[in-house]
């Protein structure tokens, strides 16, 4: 795909979010290779309590277990690996059970279900689509009750840089709660995060370093959407990020550990039906609100 498909993407994409109601202020968006409706399909029935939202050629907007997803049609570009990764949580073993035999219709297992020093029952699989989930039975009130937590694992050129990020996260997000961090104690990943947990924007996420060598890193294929109130929170949110990261297009940038994530702001729904409102958007690194109401000024 060229930079000029991408971008005309990327602007689709923005485009396609209408009516857009979210509960969480901080939202993943996983990128498929035209999959994403027949993925959620799957998921919402994998999941207890979840549905579809909306469906576009472009974008699903679905809710699982009363936490808000994104999927984009994105095209082949991007691949999904377990950089990022989504923990749901369950107070029964049996509804463990039965998600993790319907995870498993062609997916893989990364980690096997079974007892851990860290978990009475757990297992990690990759799904049919590429998107990996570490499925955990236990408290949702040790989870803010929260039924799925967006999990970042460092690993690859980012290995050993989980405190760092998370000193990041905590100046980038102004109501930044760390709720634990505990470490390796030995081995080769001796004092590095063996998982931390951490609320930021009314969210609840968690953070590790790899606890063995990993080629991947993080990609687009999983990204985080931060909805903003107005233009201030816009600048705010995109300068930090790119300060010692990357802009990418139509609100898209990377931190300095490789993690995107989309500055958008709440209502871009209602600000792209002018038809110049989307071309003015293709034009753009950070969303400019003001342009996006008067593209002709």
């Amino acid at each position: 795909m060229s930079i000029i498909e991408e971008i005309i993407l990327l602007a689709q994409f923005k485009n396609s979010l209408n009516n857009i109601i979210m509960s969480n202020k901080i939202i993943p968006s996983l990128w498929f290779d035209n999959q994403a409706k027949e993925a959620f399909d799957f998921y919402t029935d994998v999941f207890s309590n979840s549905s579809i939202m909306k469906d576009s050629p472009i974008v699903v907007e679905a809710n699982i277990m009363g936490f808000d997803f994104i999927g984009i049609n994105g095209g082949p570009m991007f691949k999904p690996n377990p950089s990022i990764s989504y923990m749901p949580v369950f107070e029964s073993k049996k509804e463990v059970d039965s998600v993790w035999e319907k995870l498993l219709n062609g997916g893989q297992i990364l980690m096997p279900l079974d007892q851990y020093p860290f978990s009475e029952y757990y297992g990690w699989v990759v799904d049919k689509y590429g998107f990996s989930w570490q499925l955990y039975y236990g408290k949702l009130e040790n989870v803010n009750n929260q039924a799925i937590v967006p999990t970042l694992m460092f690993g690859g050129a980012q290995q050993g840089k989980c405190k760092e990020a998370l000193s990041f996260y905590q100046e980038l997000f102004p109501d930044f709660i760390s709720q634990g961090v505990l470490e390796y104690s030995d081995g080769p990943t001796k004092g590095q995060v063996m998982h931390s947990q951490f609320t930021v924007n009314g969210v609840t996420l968690a953070a590790m370093d790899s606890g063995v060598p990993q080629e991947f890193s993080f990609n687009e294929a999983n990204s985080l959407t931060i909805t903003c109130n107005d233009q201030n929170e816009i600048d705010y949110y995109w300068n930090k990020i790119v300060k010692a990261g990357k802009e990418s297009m139509c609100g898209w940038c990377k931190d300095q550990f490789g993690v995107s994530w989309q500055i958008v702001p709440k209502d871009i729904s209602k600000m792209l039906k002018n038809p110049d409102s989307s071309a003015a958007l293709m034009k753009m690194k950070k969303i400019d609100i003001a342009l996006l109401l008067n593209p002709q000024s």
